[in-house]
């Protein structure tokens, strides 16, 4: 069975089928694809020399991840699980974790992208030249070349691979890190759950990796909680315990990363800073929440706009979700990219934060991972910001721009992201319909879209 095969079963179990279109509408979304693209400057195909160093980079690798386990750190005895939306097409995140004493021992186990993609590489180049990988409703066009992102780097179970290990200890009361250790390693990832079938086995105590997933939701629950009193804004208030485990994991190792690279070694890297609105933009947003029917702004928490946001959500009618979190993103500050993490990150009310845990479909991980391994600052780093930026931004607008042509066509941008397309033929002599081939069945990686939305990346006047 193909990847996308599974893909395609994985979907049908989880009560989802692809969204029908007949080959009029299937060129006409094609075309528009197209436009959109050349407008905003983005690359659907990668150059051969790309292409052809991928898959020459893919030949022999059981022989080099058995020949790296050596030199690395050997977590192939450690129980350890990836989980990510059912339509995923690669795993680059990877989670383990146990009570030491009465600490928590959390790994987060992260794609080694640059074991095989460095600086003197053509696949370097496209990545940096793309800037990130764009999730168009059932249309991926990849950072990296698929022979390498969706096989020899991804976790995907019972195979070895190679993975660069944040582990950190915590402490139960305070959640603050006792002891951060950044590493090469080889795992074998145990599982690959869908979100769905990790609800299913906190549900179960009788499944496979119930306990772990259970001990993963209490942490990560408690990390939510904090966050949230911490002033951090969170606009899903709704969030399963799937989607809390793998979001909060990955904030607190990102967190661990951008702590190491700016008290311990003080080097320049890709921070992620976040600007806040000003006193007025705040309270232009607060108002217009509060005039929506049926819904009311805590008085104790006008002080503080995060809290106060946070507090509504919490208590709002479902049909107003939308509307409260289009008001905060409007006047929201787009986040960028920076050398400097001066000003932090208003959002998530990060003193410092950066990109560690997706580096297969961004370049600031991928730079960052170079950084932390080679302790080595690329000379034009100020201009890397500038072009993750600026290329993040492109995809944002190409996609929303996508997004409302698919609405406009008659179809549910979210449902043709979550369950994808298929073209459809009516056959005129039988007068059946019959299938045509499918297209790319994909939509948002999970832990990608968790991690930008609570960043609330504003489109407001910017």
């Amino acid at each position: 069975m193909t990847d996308r095969e599974a893909q395609a079963e994985a979907g049908t179990a989880e009560g989802q089928g692809p969204v029908e279109i007949d080959p009029e509408l299937a060129r006409h979304i094609a075309n528009k694809r197209e436009e959109l693209l050349e407008k905003f400057e983005l690359h659907d195909q990668l150059e051969p020399s790309v292409i052809e160093e991928a898959q020459a980079r893919a030949d022999g690798v059981e022989a080099e991840i058995q020949a790296e386990a050596d030199e690395r750190e050997d977590l192939r005895d450690l129980t350890t699980w990836t989980t990510d939306p059912v339509d995923a097409q690669d795993f680059d995140d990877a989670i383990s974790i146990e009570m030491d004493g009465d600490e928590y021992h959390l790994w987060v186990h992260i794609a080694d992208v640059t074991h095989y993609v460095t600086p003197e590489t053509e696949m370097w180049k496209a990545a940096v030249e793309r800037g990130n990988t764009i999730y168009l409703p059932a249309y991926t066009i990849h950072m990296l070349p698929p022979v390498l992102a969706e096989t020899v780097c991804s976790l995907v179970p019972g195979e070895d691979r190679l993975a660069h290990t944040v582990e950190m200890r915590l402490d139960p009361e305070t959640l603050s890190y006792e002891e951060i250790d950044i590493y090469k390693s080889v795992i074998r990832s145990d599982e690959r759950l869908t979100y769905s079938q990790c609800e299913q086995r906190l549900e179960d105590p009788d499944a496979d990796l119930h306990e772990e997933n259970a001990l993963a939701y209490e942490l990560a629950d408690q990390l939510h909680e904090q966050r949230k009193e911490d002033g951090s804004l969170v606009l899903n208030p709704r969030r399963d315990r799937a989607h809390t485990i793998i979001e909060e994991c990955m904030l607190k190792a990102n967190k661990a990363v951008t702590h190491e690279l700016m008290w311990n070694r003080g080097v320049e890297a890709m921070y992620r800073v976040h600007p806040q609105p000003t006193p007025d933009e705040w309270d232009e947003a607060l108002r217009e929440i509060q005039e929506l029917e049926g819904v009311s702004i805590p008085s104790d928490t006008w002080d503080d706009p995060r809290k106060a946001v946070n507090a509504t959500l919490e208590t709002a009618p479902d049909h107003q979700l939308s509307k409260i979190q289009r008001a905060v993103m409007f006047v929201m500050p787009a986040a960028k990219y920076m050398s400097d993490p001066f000003g932090g990150h208003h959002a998530l009310n990060f003193e410092i934060y950066g990109h560690f845990t997706s580096p297969i479909r961004r370049m600031s991980d991928l730079i960052n991972h170079w950084i932390v391994h080679t302790n080595e600052v690329p000379e034009d780093l100020a201009a890397l910001c500038k072009r993750a930026s600026d290329r993040q931004r492109a995809a944002e607008r190409c996609e929303r721009e996508y997004r409302q042509f698919l609405q406009e066509v008659g179809l549910d941008p979210h449902a043709v992201n979550n369950r994808g397309l298929r073209v459809v033929e009516e056959d005129e002599e039988a007068g059946v319909v019959g299938e045509d081939e499918e297209t790319d069945i994909v939509g948002e990686d999970g832990e990608g879209a968790d991690e930008e939305a609570i960043e609330a990346d504003g489109d407001g006047t910017d």
